[in-house]
């Protein structure tokens, strides 16, 4: 089974966010950066155990700079067997999915598996978007995935509960929490990653159909204020008045 993961380079989750130029573009001095911990630990880790059980490869692909190449270099320390950088900015969802259809179109991947979202910007699109400029089936929210005889068996969320669908290979996958346990790269793998073929591919000439105008920080936690079981209309009035929620 060939299989292609898409990943992404996020700032550590515990990194403190600030943004430049009129809080026009991000702020990356001093950030830490990671793969997306939903392609890590769930789309990448999966297509390793799918790989490691029926045999096969697996291919990381990523959009972006050349200083993401430690991200990627992790990536193959976890046990890819080769990864590719496609050099375009990923500041918008459509280029992106452009880019990496552009180069996966006539690669005959069985499947493409990529996080539900990322968690820099949460958009779960690249996936769809994907899906649809390779013409294949898309399957998101996916928390369990097994392949037998050419035929992926998914289990994904829906409102309400969770849905089971049989879907012939080719596909898309976006996963999610549950489909994958976490990996620690060990000394072997990150030893071996030096020397895994990390192929970089010029950008082509996509359609970016948004920019960003502007950043702004969360306002964080607020004070709670607490009204007595006896008093229901003062909340009420709250929630009118401050909240205005109703």
């Amino acid at each position: 089974m060939k299989i292609l993961v898409c990943i992404s380079n996020v700032p550590d989750t515990t990194t403190k966010i600030s943004f430049t130029n009129n809080n026009t573009a991000f702020n990356g001095a001093g950030v830490q950066f990671i793969i997306n911990p939903f392609d890590e630990w769930y789309a990448l880790v999966r297509a390793l155990e799918l790989k490691e059980a029926q045999g096969g490869s697996v291919t990381i692909i990523h959009v972006g700079a050349a200083d993401s190449e430690p991200t990627i270099r992790k990536g193959l320390a976890i046990g890819a067997d080769d990864a590719v950088r496609i050099d375009a900015e990923p500041n918008d969802a459509f280029a992106v999915a452009e880019q990496i259809a552009a180069y996966a179109k006539d690669k005959g991947f069985d499947l493409i598996l990529a996080g539900k979202e990322t968690i820099s910007y949460n958009g779960s699109m690249v996936g769809a978007m994907l899906a649809e400029l390779l013409n294949l089936p898309f399957v998101s929210l996916a928390t369990k995935l097994d392949v037998a005889n050419n035929v992926a068996t998914i289990e994904h969320d829906i409102d309400g509960g969770t849905e089971v669908v049989e879907c012939a290979l080719p596909l898309v996958l976006g996963a999610a929490k549950g489909m994958a346990e976490a990996r620690i790269p060990n000394m072997r793998g990150i030893m071996a990653a030096r020397t895994k073929p990390l192929l970089q591919v010029p950008a082509i000439a996509a359609d970016k159909l948004t920019s960003i105008s502007l950043f702004e920080l969360s306002k964080g936690r607020t004070d709670c204020k607490f009204i007595d079981a006896s008093t229901p209309e003062k909340l009420i009035e709250l929630l009118h008045t401050e909240a205005k929620a109703i």
